[in-house]
Protein backbone atom coordinates (compact mmCIF):
# COMPACT_ATOMS: atom_id res chain seq x y z
CA UNK A 1 0.00 0.00 0.00
CA UNK A 2 1.41 3.68 -1.16
CA UNK A 3 0.61 7.18 0.03
CA UNK A 4 -0.30 9.39 -2.50
CA UNK A 5 -0.43 13.28 -1.95
CA UNK A 6 -3.93 14.16 -3.27
CA UNK A 7 -6.12 17.49 -4.00
CA UNK A 8 -6.06 19.91 -0.82
CA UNK A 9 -2.74 18.10 0.74
CA UNK A 10 -4.85 15.07 1.77
CA UNK A 11 -3.12 11.76 1.69
CA UNK A 12 -4.36 8.83 0.25
CA UNK A 13 -3.85 4.98 0.61
CA UNK A 14 -3.71 3.60 -2.76
CA UNK A 15 -2.78 -0.38 -3.86
CA UNK A 16 -0.84 -1.01 -7.04
CA UNK A 17 -0.31 -4.26 -8.86
CA UNK A 18 0.17 -5.80 -11.85
CA UNK A 19 1.27 -4.56 -15.40
CA UNK A 20 0.06 -3.58 -18.37
CA UNK A 21 -2.80 -1.30 -19.22
CA UNK A 22 -4.26 0.40 -15.96
CA UNK A 23 -7.55 0.24 -14.42
CA UNK A 24 -8.29 2.27 -11.67
CA UNK A 25 -11.01 1.06 -9.00
CA UNK A 26 -13.01 3.50 -6.97
CA UNK A 27 -15.71 2.70 -4.13
CA UNK A 28 -18.32 3.81 -2.22
CA UNK A 29 -19.67 3.83 1.16
CA UNK A 30 -19.10 1.90 3.69
CA UNK A 31 -16.53 0.88 2.23
CA UNK A 32 -11.98 0.79 1.35
CA UNK A 33 -10.24 -0.29 -1.80
CA UNK A 34 -10.96 -3.94 0.05
CA UNK A 35 -14.26 -4.43 -1.58
CA UNK A 36 -12.40 -4.73 -4.98
CA UNK A 37 -10.55 -8.06 -3.65
CA UNK A 38 -12.24 -10.33 -6.36
CA UNK A 39 -11.57 -8.45 -8.74
CA UNK A 40 -7.87 -6.81 -8.25
CA UNK A 41 -6.30 -10.44 -8.68
CA UNK A 42 -8.88 -11.54 -11.74
CA UNK A 43 -7.54 -8.35 -13.33
CA UNK A 44 -3.71 -8.37 -12.74
CA UNK A 45 -3.60 -12.15 -14.26
CA UNK A 46 -5.47 -10.42 -16.86
CA UNK A 47 -2.80 -8.14 -17.63
CA UNK A 48 -4.06 -5.12 -16.26
CA UNK A 49 -2.18 -2.46 -14.29
CA UNK A 50 -4.68 -2.14 -10.96
CA UNK A 51 -4.62 1.03 -9.18
CA UNK A 52 -7.44 0.76 -5.98
CA UNK A 53 -7.03 3.83 -3.74
CA UNK A 54 -9.04 4.26 -0.53
CA UNK A 55 -10.62 7.56 -1.07
CA UNK A 56 -10.48 10.54 1.03
CA UNK A 57 -12.51 9.80 4.83
CA UNK A 58 -12.54 5.12 4.22
CA UNK A 59 -10.01 3.05 5.28
CA UNK A 60 -6.25 3.83 5.49
CA UNK A 61 -6.61 7.23 3.77
CA UNK A 62 -6.79 10.36 5.32
CA UNK A 63 -10.39 12.04 6.94
CA UNK A 64 -10.53 15.87 6.33
CA UNK A 65 -12.15 17.74 8.74
CA UNK A 66 -15.31 20.29 7.03
CA UNK A 67 -18.12 18.87 5.45
CA UNK A 68 -16.85 20.58 2.23
CA UNK A 69 -13.96 18.34 1.93
CA UNK A 70 -16.41 15.86 0.69
CA UNK A 71 -17.74 17.53 -2.28
CA UNK A 72 -18.02 15.13 -5.26
CA UNK A 73 -15.43 17.40 -7.23
CA UNK A 74 -12.49 17.20 -4.65
CA UNK A 75 -12.65 13.62 -4.90
CA UNK A 76 -12.43 14.02 -8.98
CA UNK A 77 -9.53 15.63 -8.26
CA UNK A 78 -7.80 13.41 -6.35
CA UNK A 79 -8.34 10.46 -8.55
CA UNK A 80 -6.36 13.14 -11.49
CA UNK A 81 -3.94 13.25 -8.58
CA UNK A 82 -3.23 9.52 -8.76
CA UNK A 83 -2.87 9.26 -12.39
CA UNK A 84 -0.10 12.12 -12.31
CA UNK A 85 1.51 10.51 -9.43
CA UNK A 86 1.66 7.06 -11.12
CA UNK A 87 2.35 8.86 -14.57
CA UNK A 88 -0.57 7.46 -16.40
CA UNK A 89 -2.26 9.34 -19.42
CA UNK A 90 -5.71 7.77 -18.91
CA UNK A 91 -6.82 4.72 -16.96
CA UNK A 92 -9.79 2.44 -17.53
CA UNK A 93 -12.26 2.95 -14.72
CA UNK A 94 -14.25 0.76 -12.69
CA UNK A 95 -16.45 2.49 -9.72
CA UNK A 96 -19.09 1.48 -7.55
CA UNK A 97 -21.31 3.48 -5.37
CA UNK A 98 -20.44 6.96 -4.02
CA UNK A 99 -17.56 5.78 -6.33
CA UNK A 100 -19.46 5.41 -9.61
CA UNK A 101 -21.23 9.27 -8.28
CA UNK A 102 -17.31 10.24 -8.58
CA UNK A 103 -16.07 8.29 -11.88
CA UNK A 104 -19.45 9.61 -13.62
CA UNK A 105 -18.12 13.07 -13.72
CA UNK A 106 -14.69 12.18 -14.02
CA UNK A 107 -15.63 10.78 -17.46
CA UNK A 108 -17.83 14.08 -18.28
CA UNK A 109 -15.58 16.41 -16.88
CA UNK A 110 -11.86 14.82 -17.58
CA UNK A 111 -12.32 12.98 -20.58
CA UNK A 112 -8.67 12.66 -21.66
CA UNK A 113 -8.01 11.08 -18.40
CA UNK A 114 -10.28 8.16 -18.92
CA UNK A 115 -10.10 5.31 -21.41
CA UNK A 116 -13.56 3.75 -20.80
CA UNK A 117 -15.83 3.78 -17.99
CA UNK A 118 -17.71 0.67 -15.83
CA UNK A 119 -20.16 1.84 -13.67
CA UNK A 120 -22.25 0.19 -11.03
CA UNK A 121 -25.13 0.24 -9.27
CA UNK A 122 -25.07 4.20 -10.01
CA UNK A 123 -25.72 5.72 -13.04
CA UNK A 124 -25.31 8.88 -14.63
CA UNK A 125 -26.33 12.06 -11.89
CA UNK A 126 -28.55 13.29 -15.23
CA UNK A 127 -30.30 10.13 -14.83
CA UNK A 128 -31.99 10.84 -11.77
CA UNK A 129 -32.57 14.32 -11.60
CA UNK A 130 -34.98 15.03 -10.64
CA UNK A 131 -35.15 11.98 -8.41
CA UNK A 132 -38.64 9.90 -8.51
CA UNK A 133 -40.71 9.66 -5.47
CA UNK A 134 -40.03 5.92 -5.48
CA UNK A 135 -36.13 6.31 -5.60
CA UNK A 136 -36.59 8.48 -2.55
CA UNK A 137 -38.69 6.17 -0.63
CA UNK A 138 -35.68 3.69 -0.95
CA UNK A 139 -32.73 6.66 -0.56
CA UNK A 140 -34.50 7.56 3.32
CA UNK A 141 -31.14 6.92 4.78
CA UNK A 142 -29.93 9.74 2.95
CA UNK A 143 -31.80 12.17 5.31
CA UNK A 144 -31.12 10.51 8.41
CA UNK A 145 -27.54 10.48 7.59
CA UNK A 146 -28.40 14.60 7.81
CA UNK A 147 -28.46 15.00 11.29
CA UNK A 148 -24.65 15.19 12.66
CA UNK A 149 -24.15 13.81 15.51
CA UNK A 150 -27.63 12.16 15.46
CA UNK A 151 -27.08 9.76 13.16
CA UNK A 152 -23.86 8.74 14.38
CA UNK A 153 -25.31 7.22 17.75
CA UNK A 154 -28.25 5.95 16.26
CA UNK A 155 -26.34 3.96 13.87
CA UNK A 156 -23.70 2.90 16.22
CA UNK A 157 -26.20 2.25 19.59
CA UNK A 158 -26.85 -1.64 20.63
CA UNK A 159 -23.33 -2.87 19.19
CA UNK A 160 -24.28 -1.11 15.66
CA UNK A 161 -27.37 -2.79 15.55
CA UNK A 162 -29.24 0.09 13.23
CA UNK A 163 -26.07 -0.36 10.97
CA UNK A 164 -26.14 -3.71 10.70
CA UNK A 165 -30.18 -3.89 9.38
CA UNK A 166 -29.25 -1.17 7.05
CA UNK A 167 -26.38 -2.96 5.46
CA UNK A 168 -28.35 -6.13 5.34
CA UNK A 169 -26.86 -9.16 4.28
CA UNK A 170 -23.44 -8.03 2.73
CA UNK A 171 -20.64 -9.99 2.70
CA UNK A 172 -18.65 -7.39 4.80
CA UNK A 173 -20.61 -6.50 7.50
CA UNK A 174 -18.92 -7.21 10.62
CA UNK A 175 -15.82 -5.67 8.63
CA UNK A 176 -17.93 -2.55 7.95
CA UNK A 177 -18.54 -2.33 11.68
CA UNK A 178 -15.45 -2.62 12.55
CA UNK A 179 -14.17 0.00 10.45
CA UNK A 180 -16.73 2.39 11.20
CA UNK A 181 -15.90 2.47 14.87
CA UNK A 182 -12.60 4.12 14.08
CA UNK A 183 -12.59 7.67 15.95
CA UNK A 184 -14.05 9.62 13.13
CA UNK A 185 -14.42 6.95 10.46
CA UNK A 186 -18.22 7.19 10.39
CA UNK A 187 -18.39 10.87 10.62
CA UNK A 188 -15.80 11.10 7.98
CA UNK A 189 -18.39 8.73 5.72
CA UNK A 190 -21.04 10.08 6.34
CA UNK A 191 -20.12 13.52 5.16
CA UNK A 192 -19.91 12.59 2.13
CA UNK A 193 -23.73 12.72 2.12
CA UNK A 194 -23.65 15.92 3.72
CA UNK A 195 -21.64 17.39 1.19
CA UNK A 196 -23.58 16.06 -1.95
CA UNK A 197 -26.69 15.13 -1.06
CA UNK A 198 -28.67 17.84 1.18
CA UNK A 199 -32.09 18.99 0.20
CA UNK A 200 -31.35 22.03 -0.05
CA UNK A 201 -28.85 21.04 -2.79
CA UNK A 202 -32.05 20.59 -4.88
CA UNK A 203 -33.10 24.42 -4.56
CA UNK A 204 -29.84 25.77 -6.20
CA UNK A 205 -29.58 25.92 -9.83
CA UNK A 206 -27.36 23.63 -11.32
CA UNK A 207 -25.17 23.47 -14.30
CA UNK A 208 -26.52 19.71 -16.56
CA UNK A 209 -22.76 17.14 -16.36
CA UNK A 210 -21.98 16.88 -19.82
CA UNK A 211 -22.68 13.13 -21.45
CA UNK A 212 -20.27 10.98 -21.16
CA UNK A 213 -17.71 10.31 -24.65
CA UNK A 214 -15.77 6.94 -23.65
CA UNK A 215 -17.11 3.60 -23.76
CA UNK A 216 -19.27 2.64 -20.81
CA UNK A 217 -20.66 0.11 -19.31
CA UNK A 218 -23.51 -0.03 -16.46
CA UNK A 219 -24.52 -2.53 -14.14
CA UNK A 220 -27.38 -2.89 -11.66
CA UNK A 221 -28.67 -5.88 -9.82
CA UNK A 222 -32.19 -6.80 -8.94
CA UNK A 223 -31.48 -7.61 -5.40
CA UNK A 224 -30.58 -3.61 -4.78
CA UNK A 225 -31.73 -2.44 -2.05
CA UNK A 226 -30.79 1.06 -2.28
CA UNK A 227 -30.71 1.81 -5.75
CA UNK A 228 -34.03 1.45 -9.01
CA UNK A 229 -32.88 0.24 -11.96
CA UNK A 230 -34.13 3.56 -13.71
CA UNK A 231 -30.98 5.48 -12.76
CA UNK A 232 -28.74 3.18 -14.50
CA UNK A 233 -31.15 1.61 -17.53
CA UNK A 234 -31.56 5.46 -18.14
CA UNK A 235 -27.81 6.35 -18.36
CA UNK A 236 -27.39 5.00 -21.98
CA UNK A 237 -29.10 9.02 -22.89
CA UNK A 238 -26.28 10.75 -21.20
CA UNK A 239 -23.24 8.58 -22.90
CA UNK A 240 -22.02 9.41 -26.31
CA UNK A 241 -18.75 7.00 -26.41
CA UNK A 242 -20.97 3.99 -26.50
CA UNK A 243 -23.18 2.41 -23.99
CA UNK A 244 -23.84 -1.33 -22.77
CA UNK A 245 -26.30 -2.16 -20.14
CA UNK A 246 -26.51 -5.35 -17.72
CA UNK A 247 -28.73 -6.60 -15.46
CA UNK A 248 -28.11 -9.34 -13.41
CA UNK A 249 -30.56 -11.31 -11.69
CA UNK A 250 -30.28 -12.15 -7.82
CA UNK A 251 -26.63 -9.84 -6.82
CA UNK A 252 -27.57 -7.61 -3.90
CA UNK A 253 -25.87 -4.09 -3.99
CA UNK A 254 -22.03 -5.39 -3.70
CA UNK A 255 -22.57 -7.64 -6.69
CA UNK A 256 -18.93 -7.27 -7.43
CA UNK A 257 -18.44 -9.19 -3.43
CA UNK A 258 -22.20 -11.41 -4.20
CA UNK A 259 -21.30 -12.31 -7.93
CA UNK A 260 -17.48 -11.81 -8.15
CA UNK A 261 -16.99 -14.21 -11.37
CA UNK A 262 -19.81 -12.35 -13.55
CA UNK A 263 -18.59 -9.02 -12.64
CA UNK A 264 -15.00 -9.94 -13.28
CA UNK A 265 -15.72 -11.42 -16.79
CA UNK A 266 -18.11 -8.84 -17.86
CA UNK A 267 -14.95 -6.16 -16.92
CA UNK A 268 -12.53 -8.39 -18.76
CA UNK A 269 -15.04 -8.16 -21.46
CA UNK A 270 -15.36 -4.35 -22.09
CA UNK A 271 -12.20 -4.03 -21.38
CA UNK A 272 -11.31 -5.97 -24.32
CA UNK A 273 -13.20 -3.44 -26.56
Amino acid sequence: MERMRASGDVSLAVHVEGDGPPVLFVHGFPDSGRVWRHQVRALADAGHRVIVPDLRGFGASDRPPEVQDYRLSHSVADLVAILDALRIDKAAVVAHDWGAGVAWVLAATRPERVSSLAALSIGHPESRVPPSVAQREKSWYMLLFQFEGVAEELLMRDDAALLREWIGDAVDVDAYVADLSRPGALTAGLNWYRANTHPALELKSRRGLPPVPVPTLGLWSTGDRYVLEEGMAGSGAHVTGGWRYERLEGPGHWLQLDAPQTVNALLLEHLRR
